[in-house]
């Protein structure tokens, strides 16, 4: 669905971006994980429009694409959820879903047609919300991000980009969260999932997308990737303390209790 070959982009005298590769495939989610300064969110922004390659091809759905910023992007057909979500709280979650999109209909707001699309795309998403018309910050950290995500799907994208979604949320939500990205891939869509958790990358994540320093790293099938190998991946190194830990774990379990 979507191929990125040879991708660079540099800032002045920074290299943020080396021949970078990516693919992403229909009902697939791919996590790309990565120490910061790794390129990650440099990535993400070509990918939606915000930034411009300097070198390297986007090939979206068989076809090259050159988008000039996120709503570009999303005509083409791919939609980004920020991590910073960019949901106005003294709008109902209606008014956020559509903010800028609206629906017009002879001359006015169509509200009645918004608010049932709107709670299609929260059942889509089997969404715990108690109403479409309740204010964005009377809704906990799990339901904005629902909300963010529902905001996406706006369009009906063959990708989503999740940016850190699970960032600053507790157990139960981050458990929704995840629930939500399982419901993208059941319903087709190519989901780039950008995270620093390991435990919720190996959860949801069909591959591994390790990125180091602006270039790919390595590249893992989920069920055949360690914490261990991963987190050595991401540092360049073997010996680090995730490692370490679990070596010093493996070796009391074999020695056993003295």
């Amino acid at each position: 669905m979507l191929s990125l070959t040879g991708v660079t982009k540099r800032f002045g005298a920074v290299q943020a971006l080396s021949d970078v590769a990516l693919d992403v495939r229909a009902g697939e989610v791919v996590a790309l994980v990565g120490d910061n300064g790794a390129g990650k969110s440099t990535l993400v922004k070509i990918i939606s429009g915000v930034y411009q390659p300097d070198g390297g091809t986007l090939v979206f759905d068989g076809a090259e694409i050159h988008p000039d910023g996120p709503a570009d992007a999303k005509r083409v057909g791919i939609a980004t959820v920020f991590q910073d979500l960019s949901l106005c709280d003294n709008l109902d979650v209606v008014a956020n879903l559509f903010l800028g999109q609206e629906r017009r209909g002879a001359g006015v707001l169509d509200e009645v047609g918004m608010e049932k699309e709107a709670w299609r795309l929260l059942r889509s998403l089997s969404a715990k919300i108690p109403s479409v018309r309740i204010p964005i910050a009377a809704l906990s950290g799990g339901q904005r991000q629902t909300v963010a995500i529902a905001r996406s799907l706006v369009g009906q994208p063959k990708i989503v980009i999740l940016d850190e979604p699970t960032a600053a949320l507790g157990v139960a939500q981050t458990a929704e969260v995840l629930n939500l990205i399982e419901r993208l891939r059941a319903q087709g869509l190519g989901v780039i999932l950008v995270s620093h958790n390991m435990a919720d990358v190996q959860a949801v994540a069909d591959r591994i997308v390790v990125m180091r320093l602006g270039r790919n790293a390595a590249e893992f099938r989920v069920e055949e990737a360690t914490t261990e190998e991963l987190v050595a991946a991401i540092t360049g190194a073997s010996d680090n303390v995730v490692a370490s830990r679990t070596a010093r774990r493996d070796q009391s379990r074999t020695e056993g209790p003295r």
